[in-house]
């Protein structure tokens, strides 16, 4: 039988380890209390339970709440007067701008306005060469949940074969880069791959990120493989992921559920990446001081 992560369980360890830390902050007196500012820019429906999620998960760690909700004909002035004073207010450790933005904004434009010591998505120009460079910088959270998924599971990724499925910003560009620095042999395979397969089923740990339902089944999967699946789909039975998980049954050694598997870790990583961009800003006061 397959196993499957608990991706859940945990994500729930790595919170109250946030959490825990928080509390010695706040009884100690050492440092300020992290705060992250979350902005929303709209009414999409999945947007609002996103950052509802991440505005929960950072009161339940003791950190501070700094929301700001724009409305959807918000012009691209409106939302970078508001990043620009969250990027100066000191108590705003991290800022997170929730992402699809309505048609009349450039993403990629707001998202640069965003300090690399408050990257707390990883997306800036600044954080992916930090990370191109192994240099100390603030990691995207997907890509850095997946592998403390694995850590967390003894999986070893020095000399490991992996298959990284998908070459998007958001998962799997910073993820293999993540993977190349933990010694492990990476293949890449993106819309272009004549023969997904090929590239697949050699490998001993699949991670799939296209935002393609059900790609990949056991057609693709070698006898034995870990299986990571970040995609999530809303269909009328339920949330489902890019990979056949019903179907691998038997093949896989372990599969990370959809739900329960990625996202968890998603919004974990999220509680560590403001820790540390508190932690970052901190020193960098110091130094200027």
């Amino acid at each position: 039988m397959t196993t499957r992560i608990d991706g859940t369980r945990i994500a729930r360890r790595i919170r109250s380890q946030v959490a825990e830390e928080v509390t010695a902050a706040r009884v100690t007196g050492s440092g300020r209390i992290p705060g992250l500012a979350t902005v929303l820019v709209g009414d999409d429906p999945a947007s609002a339970v996103y950052v509802a999620a991440k505005r929960r998960a950072i009161k339940e760690a003791g950190m501070r709440d700094f929301h700001r909700h724009l409305p959807q004909h918000a012009t691209p002035d409106d939302v970078a007067a508001v990043i620009d004073e969250l990027a100066a207010d000191p108590e705003v450790s991290g800022i997170l701008l929730q992402l699809p933005l309505p048609r009349q904004l450039d993403a990629a434009m707001l998202i640069e306005r965003i300090p690399v010591t408050k990257d707390v998505d990883g997306l800036t120009t600044a954080s992916a060469g930090l990370l191109a460079r192994g240099e100390r910088g603030l990691r995207p959270c997907t890509p850095s949940g997946v592998i403390e998924l694995l850590d967390a599971e003894g999986i070893p990724l020095q000399g490991a074969r992996v298959a990284v499925v998908g070459w998007g910003q958001l998962v799997g560009k910073p993820l293999t880069q993540l993977l190349l620095r933990r010694g492990a042999t990476v293949s890449v395979a993106h819309e272009f791959t004549t023969d997904l397969a090929a590239v697949t089923r050699p490998a001993g740990i699949v991670v799939v990120a296209t935002g393609v339902r059900g790609l990949i089944g056991p057609e693709h999967v070698g006898p034995g493989a870990v299986v990571i699946d970040v995609g999530i789909h809303r269909t009328p039975s339920g949330l489902t992921g890019d990979v056949r998980s019903d179907e691998l049954d038997g093949i896989a050694e372990r599969i990370t559920p959809v739900p329960g598997g990625v996202g968890p870790m998603t919004i974990a990583m999220l509680m560590v990446n403001t820790l540390r961009a508190a932690r970052w800003s901190a020193e960098c006061e110091a130094v200027a001081a």
